[in-house]
């Protein structure tokens, strides 16, 4: 791994220049790092970075404001192969770098050895993120799986978009009334839907229809 061709290609931006020229050298001590480029937010980046080709951008965020996830949004975009590693002050937008397609996140106190190890999995198609983050991202996760509709709820059993919401909260054993304050709707708003969804199942009561549906194949926990 002695030749540049072998070693992880890099570019660098940092608006500080003691932190990005101390965390260039860092990397370039590992041998398998070749910093193409090291520098701060400026015009014309995206075209720098895209003549150079680098494997992974390794980005110093400002808190991972909006400009910051645009930025990462539009160089994928352009460069869908690439990986960008994003060093973020706050854990609260974690989830939004990810959203934007970060495949590595660091927070700005971790230890260098952290900013080493991301930009090395990044490389290698791998993610990474502060094991403290990893609870918010099943959260996210679980959240989600509730709320989007099923292509089979909606095709196999003709359930809408509202059915198919209800449906995992019902499993979950909530209540109307809290599945009205979940959804922000009044309970027999819910009550209705619940009724219509009971038509279109063929099932007499809640449960019922939860096992209809899981009888189908479908996982709704």
């Amino acid at each position: 791994m002695n030749s540049r061709e072998q070693r992880v290609s890099v570019f660098l931006i940092a608006a500080n220049r003691l932190f990005r020229e101390a965390l260039a050298r860092v990397l370039r001590t590992k041998g398998d790092f070749h910093i193409i480029d090291a520098c701060a937010p400026e015009p014309g980046l995206q075209q720098r970075i895209d003549a150079s080709r680098p494997r992974v951008v390794l980005l110093e965020g400002d808190r991972a404001s909006e400009p910051d996830l645009r930025f990462v949004r539009e160089l994928l975009q352009e460069t869908p192969d690439l990986r960008i590693v994003l060093i973020g002050m706050a854990e609260l937008t974690f989830l939004d770098a990810v959203r934007a397609g970060v495949c590595g996140y660091v927070l700005q106190d971790a230890a260098a050895m952290d900013v080493v190890t991301a930009v090395r999995a990044a490389s290698q198609d791998e993610a990474f993120c502060p094991p403290k983050l990893c609870l918010s991202l099943f959260r996210s996760y679980a959240r989600q799986a509730i709320r989007m509709p099923s292509a089979r709820m909606r095709v196999d059993l003709g359930l809408t978009r509202r059915e198919q919401q209800l449906l995992p909260m019902i499993a979950q054993g909530m209540t109307n009334k809290e599945i009205a304050t979940e959804l922000n709707l009044c309970e027999q708003t819910v009550k209705n839907h619940i009724h219509r969804m009971l038509q279109r199942v063929g099932a007499s009561d809640r449960l019922e229809a939860v096992e209809l549906v899981r009888v189908q194949g479908i996982y709704i926990d």
